[in-house]
């Protein structure tokens, strides 16, 4: 299933820059500071409010920390972490503490002891300014069901939320956390501007690609496709790996061990199926010396999944029109 060029993909030009890097977690920070936006930051339907990351000078820093990652390791904590989000920011916050602008990561308000008003992700200084940065990284498959917000049409694997909830949260709740009054007594001085920064990917079908300029998606953002368990049958690779959550940022660089060959791959993927509805992230590998490279990723899904999708839109438009 050549569902993308992968001549021209985005992990090719991450192995192009990035082919030295061994250490999974130097990795996956390499993606967070050099990928690409997953939103505009230019386009209207954002408000001005989406940041990016721009560091001309990571590369030799980078290559260092991969030779010796234990600064890394240490702060990450790896073994309480269990979601991607948390061990996003974990990453981000190494990197701000090493440009030494982070005045601090994950601060909650809250007004009286019990009654938490929300958190900042990230408080940061930049020059006599104090920024304020949410930060989200985001993994939703494209699948236009029923009416709505077309970045509704941006669905979370497991149907737990789209992009167009996410960022009226982010931008209406969470980015004005800054005016409220009990915030303002965890702030050194007042917060100068208030953005997000989203990374992700976003899953296609073949016959369902977007003109997402229209959505305030970025034009070349990281991609893969989506195909249902049946379709699965129908992707050509050398080897394949099926990605823990804790490896979905950074294309996958793996040893033959890890890898499975189509039919290993198919049966891992029924006996998941038959007590678990979550989508699986595979991807699809080249071997490259002595390791296996990613060529494209995606989610494959339950073959119910498209009903389903429909199913949670319809159901969502039903209880937004009683209330």
């Amino acid at each position: 299933m050549n569902l993308f060029d992968v001549s021209d993909t985005f992990q090719s030009n991450f192995y192009q820059r990035w082919h030295h890097l061994n250490d999974p977690h130097v990795r996956a920070l390499a993606w967070l500071l050099d990928s690409p936006d997953l939103l505009d930051p230019n386009s209207a339907r954002w408000q001005g409010k989406i940041a990016t990351l721009s560091d001309e000078h990571i590369a030799d820093w980078l290559s260092v920390l991969d030779l010796d990652p234990s600064s890394l390791h240490e702060y990450l904590g790896l073994q309480p972490l269990t979601r991607l989000g948390r061990y996003a920011e974990k990453l981000l916050a190494f990197y701000f503490s090493h440009r030494k602008n982070l005045l601090a990561h994950g601060v909650q308000v809250r007004a009286g002891k019990k009654d938490t008003i929300g958190e900042f992700d990230f408080l940061l200084q930049q020059g006599d300014a104090v920024l304020h940065w949410e930060f989200a990284t985001k993994f939703y498959l494209f699948e236009p069901t029923g009416s709505g917000h077309e970045t509704d049409y941006f669905v979370g694997p497991n149907l737990a939320d789209t992009l167009g909830a996410k960022m009226h949260k982010i931008l209406h709740q969470q980015l004005a956390l800054g005016q409220h009054p009990a915030a303002q007594q965890c702030v050194p001085q007042p917060i100068t501007l208030a953005q997000a920064l989203i990374k992700g990917w976003l899953f296609y079908r073949a016959d369902a690609f977007p003109t997402v300029t229209s959505m305030g998606v970025s034009q070349n953002h990281c991609r893969g496709f989506w195909c249902t368990v049946q379709e699965s049958a129908a992707l050509v690779a050398e080897r394949y790996v099926i990605l823990p959550r804790l490896s979905w940022l950074a294309p996958a660089k793996v040893n033959a061990a890890h890898c499975v060959d189509k039919v290993a791959l198919q049966l891992e993927c029924t006996r998941h199926f038959m007590s678990d509805t979550m989508p699986l992230l595979v991807a699809l590998l080249r071997q490259e010396g002595d390791y296996f490279l990613e060529i494209s990723r995606g989610f494959v899904v339950p073959n119910d999944w498209r009903i389903r999708a429909g199913e949670r839109a319809i159901h969502k438009r039903i209880v937004k029109d009683l209330v």
